[in-house]
């Protein structure tokens, strides 16, 4: 226990140090330590770590899946539903598809139903990989919306194929309007169960005496709980945890108090990110175990297939980027779309930006080591090929994807407000509530208590008050009362400002990210007031 316990501290500090190391090179900190996992991987005496699969989907996908639905934007999700759903759904299923019939063509004895499951594993773009290397980079806020988005939502569909996939392997019996109609009762149903299962969350968090402690601990285990009891009545884990994660980020301003947000803020994004981290160093650890499963083809061989298949990932992804700003520049006659002229620069910067991680791995490792009571046909294979695809599309597209961005320079959406532009005008509405409370609630008390005349003046009232009761009880009861009074009055502007918030989350020009940092800046207002009246 002592042993496993100090390996695991050990783990955590090492890949501190090297996200350190990473954030001064600045490079994107999962390819840096894909990097140092596969340089690590060659020093003798290292041990082989093998990656359980029920670990990533059980114990890493859940928080990781939550966090980011918790971090997405609701207003971003729908005013480019389209595309995420294009890029979630229709890349993956494109991508599959030629991945199928190129390893069925390319590998002999592979058949379609494998060319499929290989395709379903290698498929879906990683969403803490997209998201730390976009850390770097300066693009318009609408493309940085469409990939978060599609990273949230791609793993369910890949999942998804790659679960009918390997049913049909099994069972030597595919029938493709049971698997299209599987699809869709899965994806549905993962849909509604998470939403259920937020609801009643959402119930607990309201009416029951909850404090921010609980609050964090409800947060902990509710992606589990979706997970769970979603795979158990065999439905989809992951869109219920998404679909979950994005109700309660949207009520949680309802029900969370200024301090559960706060401590949530602080607790979460740690938590993911050691998550994130140990496991992309572990990827590079990975090497020399799938390398030497390698026993019924060589190395040079399987490499040269393992590239061959990149390849196709990576044009197709390209191809379809392409032809869909075609395509919505086309459709753009007849419907309306959030971006009418697309160009080809945004579509292309955003094609690029495809590095697959964990979850392709985790799909990977979790194919079954027997098929009727026979090696499962070509499992090494496609666990090399796949280890490839990661490395290749993380470490080579998110290393030039800087380069690629500074070439092709990124066309601005012209409907996109800049962010300090959206900042100003939500401050000055605040400020204009909070005068407009004062004003009209408070006259009496703008009279009497210099706390209220003039926030200016603040720190120097509150030390000649507290000198002057420091040792006069008759008076430290004074003042207690003032800064009660001036507490309570402060407190009720500040929730008038989160309401007039709010406001702006109905308005198209304002994002939630930024409404959020404002939020943000209110929460911590209301925190510092409270330990100064403490």
């Amino acid at each position: 226990m002592h042993e496993i316990l100090l390996l695991c501290m050990g783990l955590i500090l090492s890949v501190s140090f090297l996200v350190v190391v990473a954030n001064k090179l600045k490079i994107a900190y999962p390819i840096f330590l894909v990097i140092a996992g596969l340089a690590c991987s060659f020093i003798p005496g290292i041990p082989n770590i093998h990656i359980d699969p029920n670990l990533v989907f059980l114990v890493i996908l859940p928080p990781v899946l939550y966090d980011a639905a918790q971090n997405t934007s609701w207003k971003a999700l729908w005013k480019w539903r389209r595309i995420i759903t294009v890029m979630a759904l229709g890349y993956v299923l494109l991508t599959a598809t030629a991945v199928a019939i190129v390893s069925h063509l390319l590998i002999p004895g592979f058949s379609l139903a494998q060319g499929f499951l290989l395709g379903a594993i290698i498929s879906p773009p990683d969403a803490a990989a997209a998201t730390s290397v976009l850390r770097f980079i300066k693009m318009p806020k609408g493309i940085v919306a469409i990939l978060e988005g599609e990273s949230l939502l791609n793993d369910a569909s890949s999942l998804t194929i790659f679960r009918f996939a390997l049913a049909a392997i099994i069972s030597s019996n595919f029938e493709w309007y049971n698997a299209a109609g599987g699809f869709l009762v899965v994806t549905f149903s993962g849909i509604a169960i998470g939403l259920v299962l937020g609801l009643i969350f959402y119930a607990i968090y309201r009416w029951l005496p909850t404090n921010s402690n609980l609050d964090i601990a409800f947060s902990l285990v509710l992606p589990y709980i979706i997970y769970l009891i979603a795979e158990e009545l065999h439905s989809s884990g992951v869109l219920a945890v998404v679909s979950g994660g994005l109700f309660i980020s949207y009520r949680n301003h309802f029900v969370l108090t200024h301090s559960s947000r706060l401590k949530s803020n602080a607790v979460w994004p740690s938590l993911v990110f050691i998550i994130n981290a140990v496991i992309f160093f572990l990827i590079g650890l990975q090497v020399t175990e799938i390398v030497a499963g390698l026993k019924n083809v060589a190395l040079s061989e399987a490499l040269k297939i393992a590239l061959i298949i990149t390849a196709v990932v990576i044009v197709i992804r390209l191809f379809a980027g392409l032809f869909s700003a075609w395509f919505t520049r086309f459709i753009s006659q007849y419907i309306t779309v959030a971006q009418s002229r697309p160009g080809w620069r945004n579509p292309l910067i955003v094609s690029w930006t495809g590095m697959r991680g964990v979850v392709s791995l985790a799909s990977a490792l979790s194919i079954p080591l027997l098929l009727n009571n026979q090696p499962f046909p070509h499992r090494n294979l496609i666990l090399f090929i796949t280890f490839v695809v990661i490395i290749v599309t993380l470490v080579g597209q998110g290393l030039t994807l800087p380069v690629i961005v500074r070439w092709l320079k990124p066309e601005p959406l012209s409907e996109d407000k800049t962010d300090d532009q959206q900042v100003l005008e939500i401050e000055i509405a605040l400020l204009e509530r909070a005068v407009e409370e004062l004003g009209e609630n408070y006259p009496l008390d703008l009279k009497n208590n210099v706390l209220l005349q003039n926030k200016l003046d603040l720190l120097k009232n509150k030390l000649k008050l507290y000198s002057e009761s420091c040792y006069n009880e008759p008076q430290k009861k004074i003042v207690k009362k003032m800064t009660t009074r001036f507490q309570s009055i402060i407190s009720a502007i500040i929730e008038q400002q989160r309401a007039e918030l709010h406001q702006f989350r109905t308005k198209d020009k304002f994002d939630d990210d930024v409404i959020r940092l404002i939020e943000n800046r209110l929460d911590l207002e209301e925190e510092g007031l409270q330990g100064e009246v403490d």
